[in-house]
């Protein structure tokens, strides 16, 4: 039997905001000597969540602002042709679209070297949302790339608060790129600004160890992190099991083994498909803490989003990544 809803209702739009860019991938030189040649993916953290969420059949949207050129030519076609709600996409000429370059080692894991700012994702300003896209939202996702600057940092913070009062659950991947970062700022206080807004928290192992200065080690980011709005905190770790941690119990979840390849959208990925499950099951924020108390839901929704990770890393790219409910299936079927 299918563990995947099929053509299910719509139940509220997953409203992801912040930067899309494009990801230029090093691809291995054909022969000795050859000059290094780079592909064009479409990417960015909230992007991708979007596209994970629309490719398992959520209505999604994306919400940022995009340059006039041909970067955002690209990337808004990619986005509209994932099935990615686009209608609150903003458009400038005051700055180029963001891009990344992106190296993998061998087992996939990734590295950047990112050109912005500039970029025009850092020009969205909170007048620029239309109230429209929180008509119906169910849940609002941002990552730490839309903190790096006062004023976008700004921006993030007043969106994250109107889906709040809209009644929407509020997620956080961390998603931390310090090379965003300007080299005289510290990003841990703008980021704890933006964790303590969330009701959903994500993180890698790598995050929680960077939060941990000043909070009493990593005990002490989650007990933070709980003593505020946030219900939930999910820490991955790469092919390590999940852990994840509520106001009353903790645990861990497994993964799936895969041979990975580019590792650059499966938080994104698990992600996406985390929140597709939670809008499938009508949990806004006032519901969320019940939610986490329904053991199996719970651990069916994390299994999912697991699987939904896993796969993004058996290929390249990160929207061209995203698997569809029947792989996620096949996987966890296999698995089981």
């Amino acid at each position: 039997m299918s563990t995947t809803l099929r053509k299910p209702r719509d139940r509220g739009a997953i409203v992801c905001f912040g930067e899309a860019l494009v990801d230029l991938l090093a691809q291995p030189p054909s022969t000795p000597g050859a000059p290094r040649q780079f592909v064009e993916y479409a990417g960015g953290a909230p992007a991708n969540v979007a596209v994970a969420a629309a490719r398992l059949g959520g209505h999604a949207c994306f919400v940022g602002m995009l340059g006039q050129d041909m970067f955002g030519d690209m990337l808004l076609t990619h986005l509209h042709g994932a099935g990615v709600d686009v209608d609150y996409v903003r458009r400038t000429d005051q700055a180029k679209t963001a891009l990344a370059f992106v190296s993998l080692d061998a087992d996939g894991e990734r590295s950047f070297s990112f050109y912005r700012p500039p970029s025009a994702d850092l020009l969205f300003r909170e007048g620029d949302f239309d109230d429209r896209c929180f008509d119906r939202v169910a849940a609002f996702h941002v990552c730490s790339n839309s903190l790096t600057e006062p004023r976008i940092a700004d921006t993030t913070l007043a969106g994250m608060r109107r889906a709040r009062n809209a009644g929407a659950l509020v997620s956080m991947d961390l998603n931390l790129r310090p090379s965003l970062w300007p080299v005289d700022v510290d990003p841990q206080a703008q980021c704890w600004r933006a964790l303590f807004e969330a009701d959903l928290v994500k993180l890698s192992r790598q995050e929680l160890e960077f939060l941990s200065p000043g909070s009493g080690g990593e005990d002490g980011v989650i007990e933070r992190l709980l003593r505020q709005r946030t219900r939930c905190v999910v820490v991955t770790d790469g092919a390590a099991p999940i852990r994840w941690f509520t106001r009353k119990r903790q645990g861990t979840a497994a993964t799936f083994p895969v041979t990975a390849i580019d590792t650059t959208a499966a938080g994104d990925a698990f992600v996406g498909a985390l929140l597709r499950q939670l809008v499938l099951r009508n949990v806004r924020a006032a519901a969320f803490g019940e939610f986490l108390d329904h053991h199996a839901a719970f651990d069916d929704a994390l299994r999912f989003a697991a699987a939904a990770g896993a796969l993004a890393t058996i290929r390249n790219g990160a929207f061209a990544a995203m698997p569809d409910a029947d792989d996620i299936d096949r996987l966890m079927q296999a698995a089981a």
